[in-house]
């Protein structure tokens, strides 16, 4: 056995002590009933609008300003609000549908803006909003065949997976899904060395190679295994099963990977609705944050609505998430706080308070609310 999995067994065993599992003693446990669909709704619409009244110009088409336009395509989807849409669509006019870094660029970030164009083509079909698209993933398939190291941060199954999946559906083009799980594959088994995720710590995912067995710890020496790097896994995977046929090659597997992540996370969930910064590490800066939480929680009402899990046992699990989002994060007037800005790891963007925001984390926040709002009456 090398050093590197002497390390790495070690710091599996290590993350499964109950010290390493139990999360910090909070506020008492919430109750774990959902509220109405009309409470839900009308939550997600106070978020929205804040964020759209206070931002009159929609932003640019990066990564961060993507997500947002992500959760708000899905309230739209769920309220058929026409400002919602107005407002989406001048932002993708703006950028007149185009892609971050031009159509040769092969980095995740710049193909998040795609899920938003595609979001839009559906409801308005004009060839024309997918021409950049299609070309820049056309692009990663067919310039350096057998280049599947794009993805070497965690991030990346979020930003670029859904784009791949869709435009397979989208064109009836198995070129997409058989690239997309190709990049998947490195990323997961093969980046630094073992790939970024750890089935030995229940399926949770190190953010990048750094972090991984033998690199960065916490300051008590647990493993770092970051709130929204996760997060970020988890939105990828949901987006990914909620548009491929469920016979497709690989679809067992994307499934297999959420259900461990949300099956994982159950037991860290604090007793306040939140998921720590760092899943590895409850005593490392251990205050509330909002966008993995968030995130958590999208992909937990998912694997409820799809099957994965029993809705018994995991309902109040992602009841639990948004009764605390809203009651600690939610501001009166719909600002949503507590949400660690722009980073890698838990000391980023550090100190994470009711007064921090990001326009990525209100976009996760909003696809949470749309997708417990299926599950609610």
């Amino acid at each position: 056995m090398d050093r590197r999995q002497l390390i790495f067994r070690g710091a599996a065993m290590a993350f499964a002590a109950p010290t390493l599992w139990a999360p910090a003693a909070h506020a008492a446990p919430l109750a774990g009933q959902l509220p109405a669909r009309a409470e839900i709704i009308a939550v997600l619409r106070r978020v929205a609008d804040q964020w759209i009244n206070g931002h009159s110009d929609s932003g640019d088409n990066g990564w961060a300003r993507a997500t947002f336009f992500s959760g708000l395509m899905a309230v739209y989807r769920l309220t058929r609000d026409a400002r919602y849409l107005t407002y989406a669509r001048a932002w993708a006019e703006r950028h007149d549908y185009g892609i971050n870094g031009g159509v040769t660029t092969r980095h995740a970030d710049n193909h998040n803006a795609i899920q938003t164009y595609l979001d839009l083509y559906e409801i308005e079909p004009e060839a024309r909003k997918l021409t950049a698209s299609e070309d820049t993933l056309r692009h990663m398939i067919t310039d350096q065949p057998g280049k599947d190291d794009d993805w070497w941060w965690v991030d990346a199954l979020h930003m670029a997976m859904p784009p791949f999946a869709r435009f397979s559906r989208l064109r009836n083009d198995d070129a997409f899904s058989t690239k997309l799980y190709d990049l998947y594959h490195h990323t997961k088994r093969v980046q630094g060395g073992p790939g970024l995720w750890a089935p030995n710590l229940g399926g949770l995912w190190y953010r990048d190679d750094r972090f991984l067995p033998g690199g960065i710890v916490s300051p008590a020496g647990k493993p770092v295994l970051w709130s929204r790097g996760n997060g970020w896994a988890a939105a990828g995977h949901v987006k990914v099963l909620k548009v491929m046929p469920p016979t497709a090659p690989n679809v067992p597997e994307y499934r297999d990977s959420l259900t461990r992540l949300v099956t994982t996370l159950r037991p860290l969930q604090r007793g306040d609705g939140f998921w720590n910064v760092n899943l590895g590490d409850a005593t490392h800066l251990p205050g509330p944050e909002t966008s993995g939480t968030s995130f958590f929680a999208y992909g937990t009402a998912y694997a409820i609505a799809a099957g994965l899990v029993p809705s018994a046992t995991y309902l109040p699990v992602a009841a639990r998430a948004w009764n605390g989002l809203v009651a600690t994060a939610v501001h009166p007037d719909g600002f949503l706080g507590y949400v660690q800005n722009v980073g890698d790891r838990p000391e980023s963007s550090q100190p994470v308070t009711y007064d921090t925001t990001a326009d990525f984390g209100v976009g996760a926040f909003l696809m949470a609310g749309t997708e417990l709002a299926g599950l609610a009456r």
